[in-house]
């Protein structure tokens, strides 16, 4: 068999698990092929005779091109979301099937998360926690020691898994009532939504998160739960995890979070709800996952 068709079958058989590992890392579909792509390219320039585990040498040469691309993001983040805010209405498909991808295999919550992280730490995380790859493996990809690697790790894990703002029972019980709602919303329940708000309820969308694109603000149960509706299609790309260390609801589209619902819960009731979608708002905001 020729060189060339040799490699090209072998990568071919690791193509769908770099694609998995790129994707993780970076958040992103088409940076994640791009990577991959890449990978291809460096693999076929290479003198691979000296090679003794190609899925591992493949994986760390992956894990690299998306440090690299990673440090970049960090410099080009307003073009980026111009770009995402440009194609989300193109790639409905695309982007549903990236969000269940992460809800599947990661956590839509986690992804979130993972977007506060420096590329060192996100990847150290990723790649340790998600992948189980030992950070002996992983430090020379970062340039570090496997100590400075795993110190990497567990800081992001810090951040990653956040610290309530409350006490746990009271995070139990609004972890209970927001998931409540959140399912209601996605069945179009509007009893079941109803049932779940305080008689003086409030909800607050902000300009960028309006249909409209304008404030609005609405009071009573009946009112909010006719606007939650309107969200229901979001819905589905939607998680709950802590916002500003309470309960609350992230939506993200195209890999991208694009609005926060924080939430003001008593005595098993919503009683304010707050939706965000202004871009420097939802920079202030402190998420983490919920375990």
């Amino acid at each position: 068999m020729a060189r060339d068709q040799w490699l090209a079958e072998r990568f071919e058989a690791d193509r769908r698990r770099l694609r998995r590992v790129a994707y993780r890392l970076l958040g992103s579909s088409t940076e994640a092929d791009d990577a991959v792509q890449e990978a291809w390219l460096r693999l076929s320039r290479s003198d691979t005779g000296g090679i003794d585990n190609l899925s591992g040498w493949l994986t760390t040469v992956v894990a690299r091109i998306c440090l690299d691309m990673l440090r970049a993001r960090r410099t080009r983040e307003e073009t980026l979301a111009a770009l995402a805010d440009r194609s989300a209405a193109a790639n409905d498909i695309a982007d549903f099937e990236q969000e269940e991808l992460v809800a599947d295999a990661v956590g839509l919550a986690l992804a979130i998360v993972l977007d506060k992280l420096t590329p060192p730490e996100r990847v150290a995380f990723v790649l340790h926690d998600v992948f189980d790859i030992p950070f002996r493996e992983i430090a020379p990809i970062l340039g570090r020691t496997t100590a400075t690697a795993r110190q990497l790790a567990s800081r992001a894990r810090r951040q990653v898994r956040g610290r309530p703002a409350i006490g746990v029972a009271e995070l139990s019980g609004r972890r209970r009532v927001v998931a409540e709602f959140l399912d209601a919303v996605r069945a179009g329940n509007m009893d079941a939504i109803v049932a779940l708000l305080d008689p003086d309820v409030v909800i607050r969308v902000d300009a960028s998160a309006s249909p409209g694109r304008r404030p609005v603000e609405a009071r009573g149960p009946t009112a909010v739960a006719r606007g939650a509706l309107a969200f229901a299609a979001r819905a589905r790309s939607a998680t709950v995890m802590l916002v500003n260390g309470a309960p609350g609801i992230a939506a993200a589209q195209g890999g991208r979070l694009r609005y926060a619902l924080a939430m003001d819960i008593a005595e098993g009731r919503i009683r304010t709800i707050d939706v965000i979608g202004d871009t420097v708002r939802l920079r202030r905001i402190e998420f983490a996952t919920i375990d």
